[in-house]
């Protein structure tokens, strides 16, 4: 008997994801690694936000099905946060939902709003989940250039030009990888341009408390913003919670509802314990946050400045626990090659980065190096890439 192939033919559309292929990389140093690729925090929990989970473990209720969009206590915690934190107004029923993480919540965003003849215009360099996602679900991709030249920012007159073809943009900001910030003048000129020609707005705001010179605000802010834009949050960078997958959508009701069709059909929502803890956090964790913003904030000082006492000097980032590094002497046509300067790195340094093509077309000649370790292991890290760089 001919056994068919396993795979959907879709699949075809994607390519293998950019961690798995990391994670073979790193397979083959056996010790001494400093693995600075993949953007999952090492901190530990706050004990406090333990300390709920645990009382919340205890509740019976938490451990039946939960509701699809999540417990109403802890989208009204939501709500509750970002009017205290952005002063915006939310109707917990209908305009917040929880998420399995935002992850999960942008893959099924796409398939409940996007269909074959869509154009989903996603950012390049960006998160490898839009793009991928947009090709599963059969949609047009419009890759949005992100350059240096414009702070990293998509240019407005060209998103002027491709915006009467548009169903969907999705934007990051504060930005993975560049990160890149955006202010709400820019927010408010995305706004006016998709009310104007009937796109819909997504913002994945995940970053917005890992910022270091001023508060980043939310798309949501934006007057009317509401009738066609929908943000993105989450408790993984914040709290350190990333193994939770615990996160939030907010904002455009049609959107809500949209997404909340596509996980009725696939999913049960996030454990009880997991969201009544998540409320706690919300409601009670300001100060825990801001300790951990504090110790990424001194990682990117110590590694910044490492970098460039051994010879690379990189913009020092205004969010994000990532460093956007324009690879060094990149004039010579051998260095375009990230992925290959990634894999000398891993070799000759044990330092693992993650190559910025790997982002997309635009992060050519790019890695991005994410802070999770701590600040002795980031300045020997430094010191490794300066003695191999010396070498070259």
């Amino acid at each position: 008997m001919r056994v068919k192939e396993a795979f959907a033919r879709r699949l075809s559309r994607i390519p293998d994801y950019l961690f798995r292929e990391l994670d073979d990389l790193k397979a083959s140093v056996r010790s001494g690694l400093i693995d600075l690729s993949e953007g999952s925090p090492d901190l530990t929990p706050p004990k406090p936000i333990l300390a709920a989970f645990a009382k919340a473990l205890k509740d019976p209720a938490n451990h039946r099905y939960p509701s699809y969009a999540g417990k109403l206590s802890a989208r009204a915690a939501v709500a509750d946060w970002y009017r205290r934190r952005f002063r915006v107004k939310l109707d917990p029923e209908t305009e917040v939902t929880m998420l399995l993480g935002s992850k999960e919540g942008v893959a099924h965003l796409i398939w409940g709003v996007c269909d074959k003849d869509d154009i989903v215009a996603v950012c390049d360099p960006g998160y490898p989940v839009y793009a991928n996602q947009t090709r599963l679900a059969g949609a047009s991709l419009c890759p949005v250039p992100l350059e240096q030249q414009h702070g990293f920012l998509p240019s407005l007159s060209w998103l002027e030009s491709i915006a009467p073809r548009l169903k969907l943009l999705c934007l990051n900001f504060p930005n993975n990888p560049t990160a890149a910030v955006a202010d709400i003048d820019f927010y408010s000129a995305v706004v006016k341009l998709a009310l104007r020609h009937g796109f819909y707005v997504v913002n994945d705001n995940v970053y917005s408390e890992l910022t270091f010179d001023t508060k980043v605000p939310s798309i949501l802010q934006v007057p009317d913003a509401g009738q066609c834009c929908l943000e993105f949050h989450s408790l993984s960078k914040t709290f350190s919670l990333a193994g939770w997958r615990i996160g939030m959508a907010v904002g455009c009701r049609s959107l809500i509802a949209a997404l909340l069709k596509i996980k009725q059909n696939t999913d049960s929502g996030p454990f009880g314990a997991i969201q009544d803890a998540a409320a706690w956090a919300l409601k009670h964790g300001s100060k825990l946050a801001e300790k951990n913003r504090r110790t990424y904030q001194r990682r990117r000082d110590l590694f910044c400045q490492a970098l460039a006492r051994n010879g690379w000097t990189v913009p020092v980032p205004a969010a994000t626990f990532y460093v956007w590094a324009k690879l060094p002497d990149s004039s010579a046509q051998q260095e375009l090659d990230d992925a290959l300067f990634v894999q000398k790195m891993l070799k000759y340094c044990r330092v693992m980065a993650a190559p910025g093509s790997g982002f997309g077309q635009c992060g050519r000649g790019y890695v991005r190096f994410a802070l999770v370790a701590n600040g002795r292991l980031l300045q020997e890290a430094a010191a490794r890439i300066g003695r191999w760089l010396s070498r070259r």
